[in-house]
């Protein structure tokens, strides 16, 4: 097989917030592709050998001391070039056109009049050439480069989009990256198949066919051993390493006390009974519990989950001969982050946990299938492996569980409630339809009583906190406006249902300020 990463566009980033969607859209379109940041090294950038190169925005200005440039070597490989907002303005600066500061900020939506419909606007007008785009600039391009010609204005912004065909340089003011950029895709594509002349080999059928001829060949015919956390990312990895290794992997599933209600015995189902897949299941709910007993802080919850897993999943290896390898779930998205972490340039925001911290004495090799996979990839192929689209697509679970859903100290009594309470919310949100309409919605446990009545008596029990959020990137999300009688009957069936419940309130907290979880 033709390898599918040969064709491949290179994404240097500049600080902006949309640099791992580009890359998003970029694999959407069929093609391999990876960010690194604008300073990558010349002989790097030779080496990756890319189709083409996009440079992503910033928030810098051009004009400003040590702001950030384009590697020279870039402009001089001959091979096309599309810079988006501050990437457009650094290529303009740097080929002898001038950035201004302008009297006008566009943030938002914004239509551009289409002048001249190049390679790259093919196909983007609508009947009055026009299209419609997402803006988020203050800085402009007051001259363009000689040999640029501009393709498309807007009233305040007079080069929204310019290129030099000859050169196959390209520029856009705009972001066709995410989603409020009509057609953004469209763009995208002009750019990696039509001017830079890619295929279309990256699907999952490709991507799987070639993992699993990688993992043969790392493994060989040793012994693999897996945390199965029964999360998005761990399960396409067991179900890839038993299509590419079969009996040579062993998964050590390791049961907190902190998962939702009955996930357990789903994964052991799942995994075990159905797949054939050898899972060892460590019930260490005792353990968990004993180890948080009296703690309230976050982070120490946090930290004491953390290091009770490595323990007992520790303890589990021990037992098990001939491991060599050791599997592990990181995507695309952490080697971004660590790689931005060795450089100063990242803050961690929360602690959690990876099976990455084993002993010494533990010295196995990593085997990370999917860590050039985006999650949205990740989740693809775990359909295209036959693990079911209601797992795949579930919304996101914290590595500590349920311990960050119970404010302050975590008990078995209150975690008992809050599975039930967590269920009927999803049962209603899903019989709704309203499941796929949010991001994320889980129940919070809160740690004070209030009165109730319940016939002709006086309850004195526990509150649950209901929440639900929408959101493309997690980075921002708004509370999801839920209908007022979905609300009532999820409160009414949460009530009714829990005899230890007396109070429902739904959290209308928007990100920022607030974050997702509550903890």
């Amino acid at each position: 097989m033709t390898n599918i990463t040969t064709d491949r566009i290179l994404i240097l980033d500049f600080g902006s917030q949309y640099s791992q969607l580009i890359a998003r859209r970029v694999r959407e379109a069929g093609v391999y592709s990876e960010m690194h940041a604008f300073d990558m090294a010349d002989e790097d950038i030779k080496a990756f050998n890319p189709k083409g190169i996009i440079l992503s925005g910033g928030p810098e200005s051009v004009y400003a001391d040590n702001s950030p440039k384009i590697p020279q070597i870039v402009l001089e490989m001959g091979v096309p070039v599309l810079g988006i907002c501050y990437g457009f303005q650094a290529m303009t600066a740097q080929l002898g056109g001038v950035v201004e500061a302008g009297d006008v900020k566009e943030f938002g939506y914004a239509k551009i009049d289409i002048n001249e419909a190049d390679q790259l606007l093919q196909n983007m007008a609508d009947d009055q050439n026009q299209s419609q785009v997402w803006m988020s600039h203050g800085d402009k391009v007051t001259q363009l480069a000689d040999g640029f010609a501009v393709t498309s204005s807007t009233p305040s912004c007079p080069y929204a989009s310019a290129s030099d065909e000859s050169r196959h340089f390209y520029g856009v003011q705009f972001h066709p990256e995410v989603t409020h950029t009509d057609k953004g895709e469209t763009l995208i594509s002009n750019f990696v198949h039509s001017i830079c002349g890619c295929g279309n080999l990256w699907n999952s059928e490709n991507i799987i066919e070639l993992r699993i001829k990688q993992l043969q060949e790392q493994i060989g015919d040793n012994q693999v051993l897996l945390g199965l956390s029964g999360g998005v990312d761990s399960s396409v990895v067991a179900a890839l390493l038993h299509r590419a290794i079969g009996d040579k992997l062993t998964c050590v599933f390791v049961d907190n006390g902190l998962l939702r209600l009955n996930e357990g015995d789903q994964v052991m189902q799942m995994f075990a009974e159905n797949m054939g897949i050898r899972v060892i299941r460590a019930n260490a709910e005792d353990r968990f519990l004993t180890a948080l007993a009296g703690v309230t802080d976050p982070e120490a919850k946090r930290k004491i989950i953390g290091r009770e897993f490595i323990e007992v999943f520790s303890e589990e290896a021990r037992k098990l001969d001939s491991i060599k390898f050791l599997a592990q779930g990181t995507i695309y998205p952490d080697v971004i982050e660590s790689a931005k972490s060795k450089q100063g340039k990242a803050h961690v925001i929360k602690s959690h946990h990876n099976v990455g911290g084993l002993p010494d004495d533990l010295a196995f090799e990593l085997v990370e299938p999917l860590r050039d996979l985006f999650k949205d990839e990740v989740r693809k192929l775990g359909v295209a492996l036959g693990i079911p689209h209601h797992m795949i697509y579930r919304h996101p679970f914290p590595g500590p569980g349920l311990g960050v859903r119970i404010l302050g100290e975590v008990k078995k009594e209150y975690a008992d409630i809050l599975r039930l309470a967590d269920d009927i919310f999803m049962q209603e949100l899903c019989a709704s339809g309203w499941y796929d309409k949010t991001a994320q919605a889980f129940a919070v446990f809160q740690p004070v009583k209030s009165v109730g009545v319940v016939g002709d008596g006086r309850r004195y029990a526990w509150v649950i906190a209901l929440r639900a959020v929408e959101t493309v990137d997690f980075m921002t999300a708004r509370f999801a406006h839920l209908p007022y009688d979905l609300v009532d009957k999820i409160s009414t069936r949460i009530m009714n249902e829990i005899a230890d419940v007396s109070r429902v309130v739904y959290d209308v907290s928007s990100k920022p300020p607030a974050t997702i979880e509550w903890e």
